[in-house]
Order: structure tokens, then sequence, then C-alpha cells
């Protein structure tokens, strides 16, 4: 060990043995030690005669010099035992070695030498390290990003970083070995070492010096070599200092000198074998194309490892394929071949896609147009693009059938994906097709269609998708009054990411339209705040165009922001015009109609009343769906304040509604009270009790509404009054602030009121008293509690109430 600047002589604590691989500071480390001896010094060098050895042996014990061997493993088997013979005889020796021992004279001197002191393993250099040799070249206080420039392009490795810190004066190394501006000095150490090696080592060299990460079988397979080969050549680059120890690639600079002496025609060749050995080995497309492309490799075989990586990822990540199918055309793959994978990838962006000059199979360009149509809201023209197709274009038939009133021929495009043989039809979209088939019982699609949504999201189908099983469950759930299922359908959506992009946006509109007619303004509007990503609403389909200004009508005719109505109205007279309508969109036609009326502007929305009167008669005039479009009409009928029609439509909507379910009555009542309002016959309490159950079936405010024109109808003052208590309850906007902003189970101020006292175990009396509300108020108050808390039963309602921010102080 060296003590203040002196060692005396090698001993028990000073470095005797000295191992590293080529580059790595043995011979600098030899003389550092040389210079803290107090004694002289005697050098070998191997290899060397006997009677040259034997010369310097004899001088050195005459002279008491210490003997230092460099590169000790260049010797004889004759020169390593007379060293041996000489360190068993006293002498004081230093050598410097590679790691490996390969003879057995070599491991008895190392053992002889290493026995009178201490191993010095050198090995990567750290910053500090490459600082000192930086600045031993010659540069003047490097800077910290020189230092670990370097420190990265060398490896580590001393030799290396001393020949790259003359690259410094030129600007950054790393640019610098990019540019092939390798110094000159280690081009020629490399060109040095690699001309010792053996054809097949050399092979498997340039192979490494491209720097893919790739397993031995693939370079192996790109250099024409065996893996024992490859395994072999590693051990011999790394001895030699072109490999660090620990590390398995080639260092960085050692690599950029190699290709920079390698033709650009032979630089192509090695890229294009490792491609096809990728491509032949079955390794991942993916793992394959990163690779290449991380080369900047340009090729045919390139070409088509990266058209494969997009079709892997078309449907899990279109953003990242359409970027790999353009990787695959500026590596020379034709358009056409990757044309009808680039469309179905930027249909689920939601990106304008031109069908013009795509082909390909038959079965999924029909299904890309059948998508593309949809999302203009055209499920007539989906319809037909997929009249004929089997396996999933016949399961996305049977919902485009749905959605344009042909319940027969959906159930028939549903039996066609039946009979597709095992793993024709995904589960996702075989139970899709069921729900579609039953399209005159919403209340039975809603289980299919979560089955559906959960299957996707187990295994989401390789297909472009229409709709999502999330959406359309959603929509239907709604119809239904089903907020909860609503909102998780399009929470799970949105978390599984199914559909893509253009889905992503489709179900955060969704969920602000669910919570909007149910309610929940405040958490409506969190929905529409720009997310992280304000560019993904850069390109909104028709579809969503239609859903963003129906939310936004709903919104403000809930506000009585007669000016916002107007302005989403205008946003989207033109694409009502178009008649694009749907089934499906009924409660969304519903906001944008019934705003067309309050702004005295039904010239495009009748036309629009009257499809759907049509989609409804060929449907074969279900229930819930007769009710639906009836309550669009008494809705318009109130908002022109037209009391004989109201009667009319109200009388027929309730005669149907007795056949549906449980909101569609409550609408049937409501329908028969707001018509005897409009002839200004108000009963306080049948008011009261039918705008409870249309609170109760998440429409609270069509309730409100109810209740409020009662008041303003009835002679009565008290009944006013009491009328507007009631409707004041029932219209209270949700607030929420922060961090609750926008969450489901987010309570309003006055419903954390009443939660704290249904805590207390007051009776809806008692509560209703305290607060000035009526009990049925109370009643409708705690039912959009529960709903929100998405609480089955009382048990479960109270142990949510205690678990929610400000109910329990």
């Amino acid at each position: 060990m060296q003590a203040h600047g002196q060692m005396t002589t090698p001993g028990a604590d000073a470095t005797t043995v000295v191992v590293g691989v080529d580059g790595a500071g043995r011979s600098r480390r030899l003389r550092d030690l040389a210079a803290a001896l107090d004694r002289p010094v005697r050098w070998v060098t191997l290899p060397s005669s006997d009677a040259d050895l034997d010369l310097v042996l004899t001088d050195a014990r005459a002279a008491g010099a210490v003997v230092i061997v460099d590169d000790a493993h260049h010797g004889q088997p004759s020169s390593w035992r007379a060293l041996a013979a000489a360190a068993r005889a006293g002498q004081a020796m230093l050598i410097a070695r590679r790691p490996v021992v390969r003879a057995v004279e070599l491991a008895d001197l190392d053992q002889v030498v290493a026995a009178a002191g201490t191993v010095d393993q050198l090995g990567p250099l750290d910053a500090a390290g490459v600082a000192a040799v930086v600045t031993g070249a010659g540069v003047t206080e490097p800077d910290e990003d020189t230092i670990e420039e370097i420190r990265t392009a060398s490896g580590g490795m001393a030799a290396v970083a001393a020949s790259l810190a003359t690259a410094t004066s030129r600007g950054s190394v790393a640019t610098a070995t990019s540019r092939g501006l390798v110094p000159a000095a280690l081009r020629a150490r490399v060109q040095r070492r690699l001309a010792g090696l053996p054809a097949d080592s050399a092979a498997v060299t340039q192979v490494l010096a491209l720097l893919l990460d790739v397993p031995d079988s693939v370079v192996a397979r790109a250099a024409g070599v065996t893996v024992a080969t490859v395994a072999d050549t590693s051990n011999v680059l790394q001895e030699r200092g072109m490999i660090a120890p620990g590390s398995a690639s080639l260092i960085p600079a050692v690599a950029a000198a190699i290709r920079t002496d390698l033709p650009v025609v032979v630089r192509r060749q090695l890229h294009d074998r490792v491609a096809t050995a990728l491509l032949d080995s079955g390794t991942d497309p993916l793992l394959a194309a990163v690779q290449l492309r991380r080369a900047r490799v340009r090729t045919p075989t390139a070409a088509v490892a990266y058209a494969g990586a997009a079709d892997h990822l078309r449907f899990r990540d279109p953003d990242a394929a359409v970027s790999w199918y353009d990787a695959a055309v500026e590596a020379g793959a034709q358009p056409a071949a990757v044309d009808l994978g680039r469309a179905e990838a930027a249909t689920q962006l939601g990106t304008p896609v031109d069908l013009t000059d795509v082909s390909g199979e038959p079965a999924r360009l029909a299904i890309v147009v059948a998508a593309i149509a949809a999302q203009q809201g055209r499920w007539d023209r989906a319809a037909e693009a997929l009249a004929d197709a089997d396996g999933p274009g016949a399961a996305l038939a049977a919902v485009a059938w749905a959605a344009t009133g042909h319940p027969e021929r959906a159930g028939d495009a549903a039996r066609r994906a039946r009979t597709e043989p095992s793993g024709g039809t995904p589960e996702a979209l075989a139970r899709l097709a069921e729900a579609a088939a039953g399209l005159a019982e919403p209340e039975a699609m809603l289980p299919l269609l979560i089955e559906s949504a959960e299957a996707a999201q187990r295994t989401p189908p390789d297909v472009v998708l229409p709709d999502s099983p999330h959406a359309l469950g959603a929509l239907v759930a709604g119809l239904t009054g089903d907020v909860s299922t609503a909102e998780r359908l399009l929470l799970a959506g949105l978390a599984a990411g199914v559909g893509g992009p253009v889905t992503a946006r489709r179900h955060q509109l969704l969920l602000a339209f669910t919570r909007m007619r149910a309610g929940r303004y405040d958490t409506a509007a969190a929905e529409l705040a720009p997310g992280p990503d304000p560019t993904a609403w850069d390109h909104p389909t028709a579809r969503d165009q239609l859903l963003a200004a129906a939310l936004a009508a709903g919104m403000a005719r809930r506000s009585g922001d007669v000016a916002r109505m107007r302005e989403a109205w205008n946003g989207v007279e033109t694409q009502l015009a178009r008649r694009a309508v749907d089934l499906f969109a009924i409660e969304v036609l519903e906001e944008l109609v019934v705003t067309a009326a309050r702004l005295r502007r039904m010239v495009r929305a009748r036309p629009v009343m009257d499809v759907l009167d049509d989609l409804v008669a060929r449907a074969g005039d279900p229930p819930t769906w007769v009710v639906a479009v009836g309550w669009i009409r008494v809705q318009v009928a109130v908002a022109l304040e037209d009391a004989a029609t109201a009667a009319t439509l109200a009388g027929e909507l309730a005669t149907a509604a007795t056949l549906a379910g449980p909101r569609q009555r409550a609408q049937g009542a409501a329908a028969l009270a707001w018509a005897d309002v409009l002839a200004g016959k108000v009963d306080v309490d049948r008011v009261c009790s039918v705008a409870g159950d249309l609170a109760t079936n998440q429409l609270p405010w069509d309730a409100s509404r109810l209740v409020g024109q009662a008041a303003i109808r009835t002679t009565d003052a008290t009944a006013a009054r009491r009328l507007l208590e009631h409707a004041r309850g029932l219209s209270a906007v949700e607030v929420g602030g922060g961090e609750q902003r926008g969450r489901v189970g987010v309570l309003s101020e006055r419903e954390i009121a009443v939660g704290r006292m249904v805590l207390e175990g007051r009776t809806q009396r008692e509560i209703g008293s305290q607060l000035y509300l009526s009990p049925k108020t109370v009643e409708h108050h705690v039912a959009r509690m529960r709903t929100k808390l998405d609480a089955s039963s009382r048990a479960e309602f109270l142990a949510a109430l205690r678990e929610h921010p400000g109910v329990v102080d």
C-alpha cells in the first residue's frame, strides 16, 4: 500500500498483483506503484528469452530491486517458472495480468506473488477516476457533463477514456462518436485488437458493434457462427478491453470505432442479417422492430419487422402503430401493403381516414368502413357495410341493425356470429351480438352488455369497434334509470382503454352526460375539463360532436342560460339536418330536441323526431322505446305550452308505460301530471309524488321542473310555497371542489347535512322539520345519496356515510 507517497517494498499490505482487462489501466497502476517505491525497480517485458530474463533477475538481486512484470499473461511457461522460483527465493515482485489465467505455470506465479501482498482488481472507473484520466490527458478542469459523457462512452475503461479526452476539444463526446468522429488513437487501438481475432470472432464483433440488445442466438445466426463462438468471442473481447467488466455489450466508443471502419454497404448487410435472424428466431415482433429502429435500419427486412410491430400494436396502441407503419414505408414497404392496418389504427384514434384506395382483406375493410360510419352517426351505413359479414363482422352487424330498428336482422346476424367455429367470434363480441338481438327489452340487454364489457376488458377483441360495449351499456342503463351501472361501465372502459383513444373520448363525454342527467352537475362539468393531453379532443367524431352539443345544451337548459342553449343548438343544427339518428342516442337527442323547442326552432328537430318514430315502429314498437320517444314529444309540448297536444301524447305514453319498467312508468305518470298542470289543474300531493318517482328513477331535473311549473300555475299561495320548496330540494346543484370534484360518490352540502342526521337515527319527518323540507323531499335526497354512494342496502349506505368526508366530524 502507498503511505505518504512512498512504499518501501511490496509486503503483506502492499499491492503485488494487478488484475484487469486490457485498457483497464494495468500499466498505469504499475507505474504508480513503482513511483511509490523507495527502492530501485527492474522491468520485465514478456515474452522474453530465458537468458534475458535470467540476466534481469540476477541484476535485481544484486541491486536489491523490485521486479515489475507487465502483461504477465504474454509469457511462456519457462518464463513463468523462472519468475515463480525467484519469488519463492525472496525476490520482491509486482505483476500485472488479465483476469483469466489459462496456464498452470502462470497460476503458480500468481499464487506465489499474491501471497506476499494483495491483489488489486481493476474495474471500470467511476466519475472521479475518469476525471483524473481526462485531466492527465491535458484537459483543464473538465465539466461534469464532459466527464459523464466520457465515462459512458468509454465504459469506464481508462485507456479508452484517455483516447476520448482528445475529442472534448471538438465538442460533445457522444455527438462525436455517434457521427463516427472517433479519435485516431482509439481507432488504431481497436484495429490492432481486431487484427488478431479469427474470422468467426471478427464477424461476431461486427454484429456486436451494432449495439443491438438481442439474444446470443440471434447474434450467432447473423454472424453465421455457433452460439458457443459468440460466448468465446465475448470472453476474448472482454479480456482485450473491448467489453467492460460486468457488461455484455461492446464499449460504446469501441463499437463506434468498429462501425466507422465498416463500409456503408457492409453495415446495411449486417443490419439486414440481424433483422432476418430476429424474425426467423420467433422473437416478439415489437422487440425486433425496436432494436432495428433504434439503429435507424432501413432495409426490406427491417420494413417487414416494422410492419409486423405495427400490426401487433394496432389494436393496443394505435398511435404507436401509425408511427411503425410510417417507419415501414420509409424502410421500403409498399404503402398498399400497410394502408389497411394504418386505417384500422387511425380509426381508433378518431383521425380522418380516406379509404378510397385502401384494399386488403374484405372482412377487415368492411369493419373499418362500418366503424367510420358509426362514428359519423350513420349506423345505417354501418349495417350495410357488414350485411354479409361473418364472425366478428356479423356480431358488429347485429349492433348496427339494432341501432337502426331491425331486431330480426340483428337476430340473424347474432346467429351467424354464434355459428362461427370456436374462436371465430371473440367472447366480448358474441355477448354484444346477443344483447343487440334483444333490442325489444333493454332491461334484458343490460346484463349481456355488462358481460360483453367485462370480456372486452379481459381480452380486447382485435377489431375496430363501431362503439364499445361500455358505451352501449351505459346508454341502455341510462334508458332504464340505472345510473350506477352506467357510471361503472364507463369508468371501467376508461381504465381499460377499450376501443382506443376515440372511444376513451366517447366514454368521458358519456360519463359527463350520465351525471348531468342524474343531476350531478359539478362532476359532469369536471369530466369536461381539459385533461393532460388537450390535443386528444382535436378531431371529435360527428357522433361525439352531437353528444357534446347535447351535453352543453342540457347544462345550459338546467341553468336557464338561453345564450348557451342557443350556442349549443347553432353548433349542431347542421348535423341534425343529416338525420343521423339511431335508437341508442334517444336520450342524447332528447336534450337537443327539447332545446330546439325552448328556442322555438323545431323546423330541424321535427324531421329527427319523425325518423325516431320510424325506427321505433320498424322495431315493432317495443314499450321502452315507445315511451322514450313519447317522453320527448311530451317535453316538446310542455316547452311550447301546447296543453292539448300534451294531453293527447301523455295518454298514449301512459298506456305504453304500463308495459315497460319502473322508469317508464314514472315517465308515464309524470306525462299525465304535466298535461294537467298545463291545463291549470294542480294536485299538490300528486305532483310531489310523481316528481319523487322521477327523481328516484334518475330524472331529477325533469322532476324539479314539473314541480316548479306546478307552483307557478297554482292559485293557492300555500300550495305554491310547498311546491317551490320541493322543487328546490329536487334541483339542488351538487357542490364539490378540489380533490373531490369529478369523483363518483361526492355528496352536496345539503346531502351531507341529511347524511349526518341519518347517522343520528332521525326519521325523514324529523330531518325535514329541521331542514325545512317535506318528508318526500328528504326521501328523494336519501335515494339519490344511495345511488351516488353505490349502496345497495341500508347497512352499506350507513357504512358509506361514515367514510364520506364531512359527514362524520
